[in-house]
């Protein structure tokens, strides 16, 4: 295993901690485990000079696939059924009537990593508009990422049946297909539904439109509190009167500074 000095480390962290907002100074140890062989496959011979192609923001691609590694986030359809059960019996019912005239919502994934998540707003959104002449309503997803290989996937889906064992038998067979080798793509109707872009979230929020519900679960949890916070101003400023932000289970916002009322656990909505 390849030594990753002090200094090296330093400027990695920092580094990304300042494009990305992910805080990995106490992560090392984890660092070295994971990106070992990643190193040694692509021929470097020490960290000293992968440190310095990452840091010279040359090879972007390059620096997302290390984050990829250092943050694996384990996903699946229907993941913290909460918030979709909410959706559909609070936020939908409301955006229905908020939106009876101009049929458009502005719904945003925010780190849709493979695209579980949108897939399954989507689902939910085919079958609760589609009783209500779906035809009608524009209820497509934008759902963003800061890796385009990431994207790539989720635009061209291919997921182990393993990820849709929390669906409704109806919903599986109604949405995905069985391809031959055993994984299951997801129906175009859905695909076509939802819009997928890169994104960094360091970055300023400037979508044509605000948004009736932002999406942004086990994301945070590598921010530092600092960015963190300022991340939930942006999102808030992003937000209409009315709308909500739903995190993961496993973060948590500052009471002291969260600009959002808090409604439900990771369920947050703006007055």
């Amino acid at each position: 295993m390849l030594n990753l000095s002090d200094a090296d480390f330093q400027r990695l962290y920092t580094y990304i901690q300042s494009h990305y907002g992910i805080d990995l100074s106490k992560k090392k140890n984890l660092i070295v485990s994971r990106l070992s062989n990643t190193l040694a496959s692509e021929g470097y011979k020490d960290f000293s000079s992968y440190v310095n192609d990452i840091v010279s923001g040359k090879d972007k691609e390059r620096t997302i696939t290390m984050l990829n590694k250092l943050t694996t986030n384990y996903t699946y359809f229907l993941r913290e059924i909460e918030h979709f059960e909410f959706m559909e019996k609070t936020v939908l019912p409301a955006l229905a009537q908020k939106h009876q005239k101009d049929h458009s919502l502005s719904i945003w994934s925010a780190g849709c990593s493979s695209g579980e998540e949108p897939y399954t707003i989507s689902m939910y959104l085919r079958e609760y508009f589609g009783a209500k002449g779906g035809a009608a309503w524009d209820t497509r997803i934008l759902a963003t990422d800061i890796s385009q290989n990431i994207l790539n996937s989720a635009i061209h889906p291919s997921y182990q049946e393993e990820a849709l064992s929390k669906l409704p038998a109806a919903w599986k067979h109604k949405y995905f297909t069985k391809k031959p080798d055993g994984s299951y793509t997801v129906s175009q109707e859905i695909r076509n539904n939802v819009i997928f872009k890169t994104f960094n979230l360091m970055d300023p929020i400037q979508f044509r439109r605000q948004f009736d519900l932002i999406f942004c679960r086990n994301v945070m949890i590598y921010f530092d509190q600092p960015t963190k916070d300022a991340l939930v101003r942006r999102f808030y400023n992003a937000t209409v009167p009315g709308g909500y932000l739903f995190i993961g289970h496993s973060e948590g916002l500052n009471k002291a500074t969260c600009p959002y009322k808090y409604l439900l656990p990771a369920i947050y909505q703006k007055a």
